[in-house]
């Protein structure tokens, strides 16, 4: 859960790196939360509300972790506009989101691995 919460504290920390370990587990809570609040919508007969604050809570927060991770992989956080293009960028951005860091310091920071979280 520190995951979450740490990318939480970070809602607009747009530099630096983040590792898989920290987008993937922010990721699944995420996912796991919005599942949550969708059966709570659908068992009491709510519309999209719950849902859609909290999407409109957690946007900036995921926006800055995707773009630390794509920091992590060596590429810019701009790539993130890659999901404009029709299904192929969707495809694109997750193989970045899968992709390891880059070994060493980088032009946006330290190794996050080499801290031992």
């Amino acid at each position: 859960m520190h995951w979450y919460t740490n990318v939480l504290k970070n809602y607009v920390t747009f530099s630096g790196r983040a590792r898989r370990k920290e987008y993937w587990m922010f990721a699944l809570i995420n996912f796991l939360i919005s599942l949550a609040l969708t059966v709570v919508e659908i068992v009491a007969d709510l519309s999209q509300i719950l849902t859609g604050l909290y999407s409109l809570f957690i946007f900036l927060p995921s926006l800055a972790v995707t773009i630390r991770r794509l920091h992590d992989t060596g590429k810019s956080g701009w790539w993130f506009l890659i999901v404009l293009i029709p299904l192929v960028g969707a495809i694109i951005l997750l193989v970045f989101m899968c992709l390891d860091s880059e070994e060493g310091t980088n032009k946006y920071g330290p190794n996050p691995k080499s801290a031992g979280y």
